[in-house]
């Protein structure tokens, strides 16, 4: 298994020898420093992984004990501001220190993508739950209302899980099997084949696939 950090930077159009349109998004691939190497037989962990940081951020904003990982490296001085860890099938390769980029995949590898979709805010059972609603008219007044929702008597509660209003969107999403149609390992960019979820800009894991 093997991944990188990343950033979605948006969507276009590639066309194949054949003339197809493929459409593609554009995926800022590392350059991701390790900040530590997980071994299951030798830290005792019960797993082997990656510790990625992606990005930068200001070193008066990173809490001193965040700032104790990065000891050894250059992200002392110019931390990451995101920091994943990739999980690993086998004890890694790689050491603290070590910087991938995104020419660790290939052209027509397939890779499976984590983001967070889109966030929509406070929305009522219509949006969010695709409710019919009521009637319009003979005086209905409940056209977007989600209607009853428990029982008096027995058992006089509100059951969990019922479909209500509340926050909708900015939720982790993994989309699997998408095929990379270019490596662009100059600009750290990954040209992915099909849509990802979440808005311009925001962080993405990009891993091989487990299953093609």
């Amino acid at each position: 298994m093997k991944g990188l950090l990343g950033k979605k930077v948006g969507m276009t159009h590639l066309y194949a020898e054949s003339g197809e349109q493929i459409p593609v998004t554009v995926v800022e691939a590392g350059p991701c420093t390790v900040i530590k190497a997980i071994s299951k037989a030798e830290d005792g962990t019960g797993y082997n992984a990656l510790q990625l940081g992606f990005g930068s951020r200001k070193k008066k904003n990173v809490s001193k004990p965040v700032l104790g990982q990065f000891k050894g490296t250059e992200l002392a001085e110019n931390p990451p501001a995101t920091i994943r860890e990739i999980r690993l099938a086998d004890a890694p390769e790689q050491e603290k220190g070590d910087v991938l980029t995104a020419e660790i995949f290939e052209k027509d590898e397939y890779v499976d993508v984590v983001g967070w979709t889109k966030g929509r805010g406070f929305q009522g059972v219509v949006k969010r739950w695709n409710f019919g609603g009521g009637r319009a008219s003979h005086g209905g007044d409940w056209t977007r209302k989600p209607g009853s929702i428990g029982m008096c008597e027995f058992p006089g509660k509100v059951y969990k899980g019922r479909k209500m209003p509340g926050h909708m969107g900015n939720v982790r999403r993994t989309v699997q099997n998408l095929q990379i149609v270019q490596v662009r390992g100059e600009d750290n960019l990954l040209l992915i084949k099909g849509a990802i979820p979440g808005p311009n800009g925001r962080d993405v894991i990009i891993r091989k696939a487990i299953k093609k």
